[in-house]
C-alpha cells in the first residue's frame, strides 16, 4: 500500500478514539471571562497572541484546546503530559468546567489572517504539506491537518494561520520528545524526519495559510 495511504488510515483510524475521549461543551461567556484575567496577556483577549512565540488561540477546535489544557496539568502525582512552567501555573487554579469554558470561548473567535514572509521557504513548505517527502516516507500534512490547515474538529487541530515560530518551536519539540503529548506517537514520528530547514518551511507555510 502506498505509504500516503498508509498514513491517512492511520488519522482515520485514530480520529474516533479522539472523538469519544472529548466532547467539549463549554460556556464561551464564562470563558471569556477568565481569557480576560488569566489568557488575555500571552494569548490576546480574542485569541490572536500578539507574541509570536506564543500560540494563537481563536478558532481552534474547543476538544483540542481542552486536551491541552488537560495535559499541562500533573495528574494523580504523576508530571504533566506537556511541560511548561509558565501554563502549569496558569491552568493550576483552573477546574474541569473552566478549561472546558476557555476552549468553548477561544473556539468561537475569528483568527485574524496573517502573511508569510519568505517566498522561497512558503513554495518549499506548501511542497511538504501537500504533498509530503517521498524520499523520508513523510505523508502529505493535509491527510490530518486538511487542505487549508484547518484540521478536523475533534481530531487534529487547525494548523493555518499559526505563527511560524510557534509552529516551528512544536515541531522541533516533538523532534527532540520534548513534547510528547501527541497520541499513538503521531507527531514525534513525522517530526524526527524533518530537518530544520523543512521545519521552517512548514512552518512560514502554514503561517500564511488561510
Amino acid at each position: 500500500m502506498n505509504f500516503r495511504l498508509i498514513v491517512a488510515s492511520v488519522c482515520l483510524t485514530f480520529a474516533p478514539a479522539v472523538l469519544a475521549q472529548y466532547v467539549v461543551k463549554g460556556d464561551a461567556a464564562k470563558g471569556q471571562v477568565i481569557a480576560g484575567k488569566v489568557c488575555a496577556a500571552c494569548h490576546g483577549p480574542d485569541g490572536n497572541s500578539p507574541l509570536p512565540v506564543n500560540p494563537s488561540l481563536a478558532a481552534q477546535h474547543p476538544e483540542y484546546l481542552y486536551k491541552q489544557l488537560v495535559d499541562f496539568k500533573p495528574k494523580g502525582g504523576k508530571p504533566a503530559e506537556r511541560n511548561n512552567a509558565v501554563m502549569l501555573g496558569m491552568v493550576a487554579p483552573l477546574s474541569d468546567d473552566d478549561m472546558k469554558n476557555l476552549a468553548a470561548y477561544y473556539a468561537g473567535q475569528t483568527l485574524r489572517p496573517r502573511a508569510a514572509r519568505d517566498p522561497e521557504l512558503v513554495r518549499a513548505g506548501e511542497l511538504i504539506y501537500r504533498g509530503g517527502i517521498a524520499s523520508k516516507k513523510i505523508a502529505a500534512c493535509a491527510s490530518c491537518h486538511a487542505p487549508n490547515g484547518a484540521g478536523m474538529p475533534a481530531q487534529f487541530p487547525r494548523v493555518a494561520g499559526q505563527h511560524a515560530e510557534y509552529t516551528a518551536a512544536q515541531l522541533k519539540a516533538f523532534r527532540s520528545g520534548e513534547r510528547k503529548n501527541d497520541p499513538n506517537n503521531m507527531m514525534r514520528g513525522i517530526a524526527a524526519k524533518l530537518s530544520d530547514r523543512e521545519i521552517a518551511a512548514v512552518s512560514e507555510f502554514l503561517a500564511g495559510l488561510r
